[in-house]
């Protein structure tokens, strides 16, 4: 009878320990561009329409807990520009969001390229959509009360904060708001993320230097005082190159932080080597005992597919990986750039990255 009834007793307990495990499986991407061609290719007798563009991807993406992408185009209205004043369409924010992106970082270099009007308009369209945002304001009554933007998902409470290092050159006038990186405010901000009591604190810097793979002294630095003071994960864009990821652990071995210094280009019409591609960044934050568990730390690599590749088709987000190694099914004018960009990336994480971050196809 007492052997009995400690068994019940041990699975009792095992099973309250299993329900008191909390997990979130978090989905990054890089930089979600719109260079001209990309908007002339959208375009319909209705509108614009984008979906095609991310149908691949799109059940990868809603798979997350919690997916997120740095907008780096503002919804400033028609009409529709490319580079170097970015300007898209409505519906390429939606196509994002019908994707299963939740949230989206505003702070950038190109924010304020249809100035205040067009940081205001990308709010309103955003709200619209009703999907979450961070990193640029209309005023700090709207900030005080989004910054932190503190998130509940369950039972995880994360703080997200975006920064930019600037925004080419154009001043933002009040009463509206950009997240620009100043250290002392990044480290307060931090701190305001613990005394409203996140559970789990992201930065996403926009930051480092445009087409390098390496991340400067500047980004480690900050980096190291951010997670220094408290962040758990660090993820970075602006480069629109990958650069190498970190894991940073504790005394114990456990993941304290992971740093993503750049994670590339999402999507876009740059056609140098180094930026025809990027990567998907995922990680599982678990909380159990009322400690917060960092596991699993990945990359997918992805690669915009674009008409020149396959004549007839449009801009495609693909999975670079698996599609390689189906190669024989792939046009030549797709398969020698895809193919390059596997192999460079691989070498580059092979050779930079630290701790045991690992690559996984879908």
């Amino acid at each position: 009878m007492i052997i009995r009834f400690c068994f019940v007793l041990f699975l009792l307990l095992g099973s309250l320990s299993v329900q008191a495990q909390q997990r979130v499986s978090l989905l990054f991407v890089g930089d979600a561009m719109q260079h001209l061609a990309q908007i002339e290719n959208a375009r319909t007798s209705q509108g614009y329409d984008y979906e095609s563009c991310f149908e691949i991807i799109k059940e990868e993406v809603e798979s997350a807990g919690m997916a997120i992408v740095n907008l780096e185009v503002p919804l400033g209205g028609s009409p529709y520009t490319g580079y170097p004043q970015f300007c898209a369409p409505d519906a390429f924010a939606q196509a994002l969001r019908n994707t299963g992106f939740d949230l989206f970082l505003t702070a950038n270099n190109h924010c304020l390229d249809r100035r205040e009007r067009g940081l205001e308009r990308t709010i309103r369209q955003l709200d619209s959509l009703q999907v979450l945002h961070t990193g640029t304001y209309c005023s700090e009554k709207g900030r005080s009360r989004l910054h932190p933007l503190l998130l509940r998902k369950n039972g995880i409470r994360f703080a997200f904060l975006n920064y930019t290092y600037g925004t080419n050159g154009i001043q933002v006038r009040p009463p509206y708001i950009v997240n620009y990186m100043q250290q002392d405010e990044m480290l307060k901000d931090i701190d305001a993320a613990k005394r409203n009591g996140a559970d789990v604190i992201i930065v996403c810097p926009h930051w480092g230097d445009e087409y390098h793979t390496l991340p400067n002294v500047r980004q480690r630095k900050l980096a190291d005082s951010l997670i220094a003071a408290g962040a758990h994960l660090v993820i970075g864009t602006h480069p629109h190159v990958i650069q190498p990821i970190e894991a940073h652990r504790d005394s114990t071995g456990e993941i304290k932080a992971v740093v993503a210094y750049s994670l590339g280009n999402f999507i876009s019409n740059m056609k140098t080597r180094e930026t025809m591609g990027s990567i998907i960044f995922r990680v599982d934050i678990v909380k159990q005992g009322g400690r917060i568990y960092i596991e699993s730390p990945r990359y997918a690599l992805i690669f915009t597919q674009r008409p020149v590749h396959v004549p007839g088709k449009g801009f495609v987000v693909v999975p670079a990986s698996r599609w390689v190694s189906k190669g024989d099914s792939i046009p030549a004018s797709l398969l020698i750039p895809l193919s390059r960009f596997v192999q460079d990336s691989r070498r580059l994480f092979e050779q930079y990255n630290k701790g045991d971050i690992t690559e996984y196809i879908f």
